[in-house]
């Protein structure tokens, strides 16, 4: 950089990453302008982990990357350099206590997500950056291609650096549109294919619809594909909707499976993962013995939530309305691998737009995995979502946000700082 350009930092997105970066430059003495088209700033952050906020996992750097899907690699310099520890310090002491819950989730203590959008926001006001409302249209770079401003709402704003936070595709009510994307290709960097990721599941099969609202705890889900290869197994809570399966292990499933290829996968649930099938059937010869002259649909009651039983019959090719004194062995059988597989075909992926997060986004082999600077493009930098960095669920992808924000914030300070 010149010494005539600016010693600003421009951000394009009031999100999650954007507001932490600002809050970094502007507590390291760097005059800061956000720009972001919501009225609401932080306004995908006020809804995440439900309206807690989850807001990051307690969990060593190696932890954090082994629970990374896509840009393992390029997530260390980041992660190392801005641990979960050091982001639960620093909202400790700007006013946003914090808990740790199972599986080392951390959410604000006040398990509200507008605290925590509403706390940095405020912080950042009051360390002097400038929060607009404008829609940024444009990145301007000067004729060596470096990044030197923005045009929003038709004015051209100048700055020594600018920041990239615009998130992905998903929540786009929240402003998450793709404008990050078509300004990296504008620039001249590669943007990967986007799809959703930690996303609910569809499938035609009637059960879905029938089961609608049925949430199951302590299942083992195993997804399959059309040749049989496992691709995802787990253990935890999951639900029916009417158009498919959604809940924690949905969406963790979802983040292992590519649709891209036009692939077919089959979800199996053992709805009885700490029993035995010799356990099963004991336990289901004692209940037909105990009503031999009911249908069987109701001498297996309590055996499973009551909407599930007629499905689980179903599947197993048995009459509910036969007596229990006239299952047959294999009957028996049916049932206890039903009960151990109850099969759902998936059909694809719910749209991007219901999607946590986005897969794909700016090529990391664009940007330096140390400042989070377009290695084509001087001044331009990149950070969260609009990245093509994802992990599982439990806080993992707003610690990509914090820590890559991070990381940009220390290079642009150190960067606009060697100008004075």
């Amino acid at each position: 950089m010149s010494d005539t350009q600016p010693q600003n930092a421009i951000i394009v997105g009031g999100g999650a990453a954007g507001l932490y970066c600002a809050f970094q430059l502007a507590k390291g003495g760097v005059a800061v302008t956000v720009f972001e088209r919501n009225p609401l700033f932080g306004k995908k952050l006020r809804i995440t982990g439900k309206g807690r906020c989850n807001m990051t996992n307690d969990c060593t750097p190696q932890e954090f990357l082994d629970n990374i899907y896509r840009g393992k690699k390029s997530l260390r310099s980041a992660i190392y350099g801005h641990t979960p520890q050091d982001v639960m310090a620093e909202f400790e002491s700007i006013g946003v206590p914090v808990k740790v819950e199972r599986g080392n989730r951390v959410f604000p203590m006040s398990e509200n997500a507008h605290d925590v959008a509403a706390r940095l926001e405020n912080v950042c006001r009051r360390l002097g950056a400038e929060l607009v409302s404008e829609r940024v249209t444009e990145i301007i770079l000067d004729d060596t291609g470096t990044a030197v401003g923005v045009v929003a709402a038709g004015t051209e704003h100048r700055a020594g650096a600018v920041v990239i936070a615009t998130g992905g595709l998903s929540y786009p009510k929240t402003g998450s549109t793709g404008d990050g994307y078509r300004f990296a290709q504008r620039a001249g960097l590669a943007v990967t294919e986007k799809s959703p990721s930690l996303v609910p599941l569809l499938s035609d099969e009637p059960c879905c619809p029938a089961l609608q609202g049925l949430s199951l705890k302590n299942v083992r889900l195993t997804v399959t594909d059309d040749e049989g290869r496992e691709k995802y197994s787990g253990f935890g809570e999951m639900l029916f909707t009417d158009r498919g399966i959604s809940g924690p292990l949905i969406l963790t499933a979802s983040a292992q499976l590519d649709f891209s290829a036009k692939a077919c996968y089959n979800a199996s649930i053992d709805l009885k993962p700490a029993v035995t099938e010799a356990e099963l059937d004991a336990r289901l010869l004692a209940m037909l013995a105990s009503a031999q002259n009911k249908d069987v649909v109701n001498a297996l009651h309590g055996l499973l939530p009551a909407s599930l039983l007629p499905e689980l019959l179903d599947k197993a090719g048995i009459d509910g309305r036969l007596k229990a004194n006239s299952l047959t062995k294999d009957a028996r059988k049916s049932i206890i691998r039903t009960l151990k597989g109850f099969s759902v075909a998936i059909s694809g992926p719910a749209p991007i737009d219901e999607a946590v997060i986005t897969r794909g986004g700016v090529d990391m082999s664009e940007i330096s995995s140390s400042t989070m600077q377009s290695k084509k493009v001087p001044g331009l930098y990149f950070i969260g979502e609009v990245l093509d960095l994802d992990g599982k669920t439990g806080g993992f992808n707003l610690q990509i946000a914090w820590s890559t924000a991070f990381l940009a914030a220390k290079a642009v300070t150190a960067s606009l700082l060697e100008i004075q």
